[in-house]
């Protein structure tokens, strides 16, 4: 029989310290213009965020931080952008301002509220006719 080579450990990615992964909200035209509240926001996705499927759950896995017009998360587990932006379309409908607001990718790990661009010379063209 052959002789069974043992292998050798492999410096892990874990061992790395570090947070990993980091993302923003910037809510600085909504809060500029006082249509939103950030601390508001904040404890919404404090409240709602999910870690291992239970909300309310966030210990030190996920920290929600906020800085004037900027809301910082970070997750030493992996954690979905996807999700985050899931969350900010929830809370913009609880609020009334999905009709308003949409949730851009300005940045690969940064969310942004922007006004909906509505042109005033499409609505004077069809008051015309």
């Amino acid at each position: 029989m052959a002789p069974i080579k043992q292998k050798r450990p492999t410096p892990s990615k874990k061992a790395k310290k570090g947070a990993g992964w980091k993302f923003t909200l910037d809510l600085t035209h909504p809060v500029e213009d006082g249509i939103l509240d950030s601390a508001n926001f904040e404890t919404f996705l404090k409240e709602r965020i999910k870690v291992n499927g239970k909300t309310g759950n966030l210990g030190n896995i996920v920290t929600v931080g906020r800085m004037k017009n900027k809301i910082n998360v970070t997750s030493e587990r992996q954690f979905s952008k996807r999700y985050l932006k899931y969350l900010t379309k929830k809370y913009l409908k609880k609020n009334n301002l999905r009709d308003w607001l949409r949730v851009v990718a300005s940045d690969k790990e940064t969310y942004e509220l922007r006004y909906f661009q509505i042109s005033q010379d499409d609505e004077e063209s069809e008051a015309d006719e």
